[in-house]
């Protein structure tokens, strides 16, 4: 086998965020771009040589061919083996079992998660290091590093490997193992739920729509919803993945699953909505007219995870993002342990699993997921609510209300503005971080401020700090409106602006969220100016 080793020149702008580079699809199949990066990616970890990774994706447009170049480029490196799901298709989550069920090295995920898929969209790669999470920022700065003095890179001259069958092959003398990307997973997930009392839910009459959105999941929820647990044929929807996502956007929220959303609110809807993004990583849960936000099934899945097989014990602390609602705080203090307060970005939540602090951590953007893997996981927060609604048997509206009256409800939402001039938006949060000082006493819409600043993170278990996490305000009466500029954009700046009202248990519990913020929404806009300045009277996502 020849190893060429390619001169190149450094690419401007591979700077990883917190889920790895994402591009758009096109930028991705420029000459060298991937292969620039992936070279940048080995460097920064101190080489391949001898190492072992896993590598797959969510089968989103160029998924199979990045495949192919990543595996000659971790053969030119001198990597030892490579374990690739079959046809190229791997869950996040899956992936990251299959790093910690085979001790690999690494692993290299391809996909920008819940962005649309095709060769005019999106597309990533993100590193996840040996414990199955994410590489931390250390690691990130070091690929970044890699990528601004690049003058090479090492590509192996082999045949195309066939990805469509299991077993193993050879590219020189690295092993290359084609995997069944389902069956390990769907082991781990029967070790964490009681499957039996699952099956016997939808043997007794329980109804219920998995919206796989072309993506991902499809094959995952069709063995173990509708295999392993007897759920009926056609419970699992849009099965099969596709590279455009059939032409959709895989984000399981109430505007790109509207269709499931109507279903799940009219007289036809089953007893429990699902669904789960490109890469199977975050989920929706609706009840039959209650939909849940991502806040409150964490809470909720904390307060009753005790109920599954392996959360039976208890749980050793629960953690958030610091854009999370704090309705999973009010569980970790009723239940008398620790709830953590972290930056956006699954790889803060490593350190804490690792260390045996927490057992389960969520994201407001619908990722929930527990100490089972080092990423968050769709289809196990959809079979951890099966489990649940199975050992409590009661409709998910009555759950969250008698939820609500125990812990009150923190009423909550997210405004995306999408695709804003980077400049408008960096100048409107520039000056707000200018004036969080001054905040407080201020008065904006009727509502008084009683805090404001920017969130940093210190690390409890390596000590390590992370500032420029996102401006915090909260005002008397128990309400507070975050701000953030999102890394996982492709054009453009992502503005998100997550709004709070915490309800006490004796409160309102039963409104609009929208009506129940519209104070907080008045507050921030006249704060802001930000229709002013961003020149948009609406969010481009509610939710």
């Amino acid at each position: 086998m020849n190893i060429e080793t390619i001169s190149c020149e450094p690419i401007a702008g591979q700077k990883p965020g917190t889920s790895g580079l994402r591009k758009k699809t096109r930028v991705f199949m420029e000459t060298g771009y991937l292969e620039q990066f992936i070279q940048s990616v080995f460097n920064a970890i101190g080489g391949a040589e001898g190492k072992s990774f896993v590598v797959g994706g969510d089968g989103r447009f160029f998924n199979r061919k990045a495949i192919q170049i990543i595996l000659k480029m971790a053969a030119g490196n001198g990597a030892s083996k490579v374990i690739v799901g079959q046809n190229g298709l791997l869950s996040t989550p899956a992936a990251s079992h299959l790093i910690r069920l085979n001790k690999t090295d690494g692993g290299l995920i391809l996909s920008a998660s819940h962005n649309p898929g095709g060769i005019d969209e999106d597309f990533g790669v993100k590193y996840n290091v040996a414990n199955g999470g994410p590489a931390p920022e250390g690691v990130t700065e070091s690929m970044y590093e890699q990528t601004c003095s690049l003058r090479s890179y090492k590509i192996a001259d082999a045949d195309v490997v066939d990805l469509a069958s299991i077993g193993e092959s050879k590219m020189g003398d690295m092993v290359i193992q084609v995997v069944d990307p389902v069956s390990d997973y769907k082991e781990l997930m029967a070790s964490l739920f009681d499957f039996v009392a699952i099956r016997n839910l939808f043997a007794g009459g329980f109804s219920m729509v998995f919206d796989a959105m072309h993506a991902v999941t499809g094959p995952y929820a069709k063995a173990i919803l509708e295999g392993a647990l007897g759920a009926p044929a056609g419970t699992v929807i849009h099965a099969i993945p596709s590279e455009d996502f059939g032409g959709g956007h895989p984000d399981p929220n109430p505007v790109w699953a509207k269709s499931l959303m109507d279903l799940m609110m009219s007289e036809k809807a089953p007893c429990l909505g699902a669904a789960s993004d490109g890469d199977g990583d975050r989920n929706m849960i609706v009840g039959r007219g209650a939909y849940v936000t991502p806040s409150d099934s964490l809470a909720l899945l904390a307060a009753n995870a005790h109920l599954a097989p392996a959360y039976r014990e208890g749980l050793a602390g629960i953690a958030r993002s610091m854009p999370t609602s704090a309705a999973c705080d009010r569980v970790a203090a009723g239940l008398g342990i620790e709830c953590y307060e972290t930056p956006t970005g699954w790889k803060f939540f490593g350190n804490l699993l690792d260390a045996g602090k927490v057992t389960i951590c969520g994201e407001e953007s619908a990722g929930t997921g527990s100490d089972h893997v080092r990423e968050k996981d769709g289809l196990w927060a959809v079979l951890l609510w099966l489990n649940i609604l199975a050992e409590r048997n009661q409709p998910v509206k009555t759950i969250l209300a008698e939820h609500w009256a125990h812990y009150g409800r923190d009423y909550y939402s997210r405004f995306d503005y999408e695709a804003v001039p980077s400049d408008a938006a960096n100048a409107l949060f520039e000056t707000l971080q200018g004036q969080l000082a001054t905040l407080p006493g201020q008065v904006f819409a009727d509502l008084t401020v009683n805090k404001a600043d920017e969130f940093s993170y210190h690390d409890p278990i390596d000590g390590s700090v992370s500032t420029g996490q996102g401006l915090r305000v909260w005002f008397d009466g128990g309400a507070r409106v975050v701000f953030r500029l999102s890394g996982t954009g492709t054009e453009g700046a992502t503005l998100r602006v997550y709004l709070e009202q915490y309800v006490d248990p004796h409160g309102d519990h039963a409104l609009d969220p929208q009506v129940a913020l519209k104070p907080v929404v008045s507050a921030m806009l006249t704060m802001t100016q930000l229709e002013e300045r961003l020149g948009r009277t609406a969010p481009n996502v509610i939710t």
